[in-house]
């Protein structure tokens, strides 16, 4: 949600980023437009309703000849006074429908445009392996995950349906292992560690921004009115709606493990082959509630806490400024690191960090004191490390006869293992 003042004052940052965002510029102006409406509405009904109080006390006041014509006027007064509160109500929730609609305002730099129109801004990690020269064809994710033992997708196919695997034996481990060092990273930088519950209520889900015009991606059930979460981000939101929390001593950081659900409505045919876009994975997410005015600084922290783990992993990726049309409601800034895919020669998306400034404290009501008053804080999240990665790791790692090597900062989770070798 944005500020309607700040929007009533000066509304072309939100036309710009509606421009931005290739989306619809004039929902800026029908937000004014029913907002003046809803005010001018509830001044009428106040204005009514104190005249009608007046009316009400000088009911006793008046003499006996005097007194039908009080009491008929009170009477009319209480009408009118219902039915401009009606009015009221209506219009109050019409502009609160098209405020919810209007996506976070992009900050500036932001590149315009959708998916495509992303900004490279550096490439890290390791020179991607030229295999060729290392004598030998590398095989996929799912070929090594089969020959490891480590992956099964067609039992998790006759099990629950297309998109769903089983990780097995070295596999499940390989996974604990890395989310074991991700939250251990995190424990390391001040993250308080959470498991989060998986379904919420819809007021948190929607208070997140995520049931705009992605909400077909979200797992609901109808019989108790909860949506199974994709990230955690929307659970760890959520801990502290309406609440006003304590930022004296700096930000607020928490680390939620969690399974995550998604639909992937509109994906189909699209990374279908082994576990790249699954409906249900695993994720250490990392979740902040800082000031507004830091919100920046902690964006650019989250970063590097992901790049760190992925140079703990060994893998060459890239960061890019995602575009205004592909950034999602709540975010206004957005920055992916994408790991190399050697079997597909493309980049593939592994973290995601978001500065979602006050629009998701904002519909969650979650504020802190200052000296001027209560004011809304600002959110970010971050992946710190997900089940996706493995895939990355298995093609980058891999050797000749089909075995990975382990990177080093992830043996000690593994008791030591160095090469995870074909059963």
């Amino acid at each position: 949600m944005i500020d309607l003042r700040a929007l009533r004052e000066n509304p072309e940052p939100a036309r710009a980023s509606q421009r931005a965002r290739g989306a619809d510029e004039s929902l800026v102006d029908r937000i004014i437009e029913a907002d003046e409406s809803r005010r001018a509405a509830l001044t009428a009904f106040e204005t009514a309703r104190a005249e009608q109080k007046a009316a009400s006390r000088s009911v006793g006041k008046a003499a006996p000849e005097e007194r039908p014509a009080v009491l008929e006027r009170a009477r009319a007064l209480a009408e009118q006074v219902k039915a401009l509160e009606s009015q009221s109500n209506e219009l109050a929730a019409a502009a609160e429908g098209l405020v919810l609609q209007l996506p976070n305002l992009v900050i500036d730099g932001v590149p315009a445009g959708g998916e495509a129109d992303f900004q490279v801004l550096r490439h890290e990690g390791p020179t991607p392996r030229d295999f060729a020269a290392e004598g030998f064809t590398p095989r996929d994710h799912l070929d090594l995950g089969e020959l490891l033992d480590a992956i099964d997708v067609k039992r998790g196919t006759k099990v629950s349906g297309a998109r769903f695997y089983y990780l097995k034996g070295v596999g499940a481990r390989l996974e604990l292992a890395l989310l074991t060092a991700a939250l251990d990273q995190a424990l390391a930088y001040g993250f308080i560690p959470m498991m989060t519950p998986t379904l919420v209520t819809p007021a948190v889900m929607g208070g997140t921004g995520f049931l705009g015009a992605h909400s077909d991606e979200i797992y609901h059930l109808p019989a108790d009115d909860l949506y199974l979460t994709g990230t955690s981000e929307v659970a760890l939101a959520g801990y502290h709606a309406g609440e006003i929390i304590d930022l004296a001593g700096g930000p607020i950081r928490y680390a939620g493990w969690s399974t995550c659900y998604r639909r992937e409505a509109g994906s189909y045919g699209k990374d279908t082959r082994g576990i790249i876009r699954v409906h249900q994975f695993n994720k250490v997410e990392m979740f902040s509630y800082c000031r507004q005015e830091d919100a920046e600084t902690e964006h650019a922290r989250l970063l590097a806490w992901e790049e760190e783990m992925l140079a703990k992993v060994e893998l060459p990726y890239r960061v890019i400024d995602v575009a205004a049309g592909d950034l999602g409601s709540s975010a206004a800034r957005k920055y992916d690191c994408e790991a190399w895919l050697p079997t597909q020669q493309r980049y593939m998306e592994v973290t995601s960090t978001s500065n979602c400034t006050t629009f998701q404290a904002r519909r969650l009501a979650i504020r802190e004191r200052t000296d001027e008053g209560n004011r809304p804080v600002a959110t970010l999240n971050g992946t710190l490390a997900t089940t996706r990665w493995l895939v990355a790791m298995l093609e980058n790692h891999q050797l000749p006869d089909g075995s990975v090597r382990v990177p080093t900062a992830l043996q000690p989770y593994l008791g030591g293992l160095e090469v995870l070798e074909p059963r």
